[in-house]
């Protein structure tokens, strides 16, 4: 079982480098998120799967008796899982306004300073021609 997971593991974290070395800004994010997923699945993994109860120690006792489920690597999933969740709907956020201000999603258009969004002032093409002018 924990030789499957490392395997899904690796082709995850595979998976989302490939995606986040594209072009297009949604692979990008795609990417990202998958990244996080193998991440939560590699701590899970590392906290060892173990098939116990929970972490309660018994009345009368000073010590929890093994085998027991550790709660540290659940804490830490739940804990990225949020944070994902939050940076995922930022970049998602973020994305959105990219492409409405500039009109693409390819990161190398992107990087061009000379862009300027569809809407600004300076913004002219001869057939936008306005009566009056």
């Amino acid at each position: 079982m924990i030789l499957a997971l490392a395997l899904l593991v690796g082709v995850l974290f595979s998976v989302s480098l490939y995606l986040m070395m594209r072009r297009n800004l949604v692979k990008v994010l795609i990417g990202l998120i998958i990244l996080s997923n193998a991440i939560n699945l590699l701590i899970f993994t590392l906290g060892r799967l173990v098939r116990g109860r929970p972490p309660l120690i018994p009345m009368g006792q000073t010590a929890l008796q093994p085998p027991y489920a550790d709660p540290l690597p659940q804490a830490l999933i739940l804990t990225a899982i949020v944070i994902s969740f939050g940076v995922t709907a930022f970049a998602i956020t973020l994305m959105r306004q990219v492409y409405q201000t500039l009109g693409t999603s390819d990161l190398n258009q992107l990087r061009d300073t000379d862009i300027q969004p569809r809407y600004h002032p300076d913004h002219y093409h001869e057939n936008d021609e306005v009566e009056g002018h």
